[in-house]
């Protein structure tokens, strides 16, 4: 991945998004982009994850820390996101406010309330109001 660009910036889908919102909780941006291609490699998608075991899900997050708590966020909010709507990202296991307001600007391209990261502040700086 690009040191260049936010992670979410580098994602195919909305899931594998939400993936990298989960991985970029209490953890250098620079680690989450040398793991997360290898995690997609392996999981792709919602379903392989779904497919596969906990432990294999964590082997990959280790280099990040707090594997276990990782693989469990990820393989829950994998649950969620087969019956979620598209709308309240906080619906989705392990996803909070951060998830939230990156959603919304990556994929619905809206401007969320009291943004408090000051990557996504600087994103919305870049792409919303540079003139």
């Amino acid at each position: 991945m690009r040191d260049d660009l936010m992670v979410q910036q580098q994602v195919s889908t909305v899931w594998q998004h939400m993936v990298g919102v989960i991985c970029l909780n209490q953890t250098n941006r620079k680690q989450v982009k040398r793991v997360l291609p290898k995690f997609f490699e392996r999981f792709p998608t919602s379903e392989s994850v779904l497919r596969s075991r906990i432990i294999d899900i964590e082997e990959i997050l280790a280099p990040l820390g707090m594997r276990h708590i990782r693989a469990k966020r990820i393989y829950r909010m994998s649950i969620d996101y087969q019956n979620w709507d598209g709308e309240d990202a906080t619906k989705l296991y392990g996803i909070g406010k951060y998830g939230s307001d990156s959603y919304e600007l990556f994929y619905k391209k809206r401007v969320p309330e009291n943004v408090g990261d000051h990557e996504l502040k600087r994103y919305i700086e870049e792409e919303f109001y540079d003139l």
